[in-house]
């Protein structure tokens, strides 16, 4: 079987070289041609893992990250000349598995390549039956981050899905912030306060999409927990 790379980079010079060098060691590369059209590339070429820069045309790679975590868990690596530690928190934060300094060596990058591969459809990739969490009629299936209420579906962010799983765990009882943003980061130091309650109050809006009410009910001083309105 010959694995898709989708390659997001702006630099032909770049991407061409990655390109070439890739396509010899039997995976089928294919480059962003236009920067306005990126998710239809994406859903059309269906990628087995994507190399992406940050600094792009119009949107960010943080941008595009997101948008294909709201699709797809397919592994993102990102590519940049941008190496500060926030950066790569960013990149992190926002959906990617690694990330990846410029200048780079090919070498690098394709022993990259090969370990996600392995880890998401190869040798190391899990094979067990796959998990279900259940509340009622809700059910979040981790492995594929989909979630079902009823006869609707929807496919949530990877944190999305991290704090939902812990609140569907432990429901009725109160999940502590610290526990929550230990789930979710392994650094806090690099985390403001205010982004556990975004990506809460995202979670809520992705909730509302099943027309199930304020789900998420916050603890002043001490947590969130779920209440089972449906």
């Amino acid at each position: 079987m010959k694995y898709k790379i989708y390659i997001v980079e702006d630099d032909i010079s770049i991407s061409s070289l990655l390109k070439d060098y890739i396509e010899k060691y039997d995976f089928t590369v294919k480059l962003t041609k236009n920067f306005d059209s990126i998710m239809e590339e994406f859903n059309f070429f269906k990628p087995d893992l994507v190399l992406m820069d940050v600094n792009l045309p119009k949107f960010d790679g943080f941008y595009w990250c997101r948008r294909i975590r709201e699709l797809s868990i397919v592994p993102i690596i990102f590519i940049s000349a941008r190496e500060s530690g926030m950066d790569q928190v960013m990149a992190l934060e926002n959906g990617a598995d690694d990330y990846i300094t410029k200048p780079f060596y090919s070498e690098v990058v394709l022993a990259k390549i090969k370990s996600h591969i392995r880890r998401a459809f190869g040798n190391y990739a899990v094979n067990t039956d796959e998990r279900v969490v259940e509340l009622d009629d809700l059910k979040f299936y981790p492995e594929r981050l989909e979630l079902k209420f009823k006869e609707k579906t929807l496919v949530i962010t990877k944190k999305e899905g991290i704090l939902l799983e812990c609140l569907m765990k432990s429901y009725p009882r109160v999940v502590s912030r610290d526990y929550l943003l230990e789930k979710i980061w392994d650094d806090t130091a690099f985390v403001e306060e205010n982004t556990l309650n975004v990506n809460v109050t995202r979670l809520r809006k992705r909730l509302q999409e099943f027309n199930i009410g304020n789900e998420i009910e916050a603890i002043r001083g001490v947590g969130y927990k779920l209440n089972k309105n449906w």
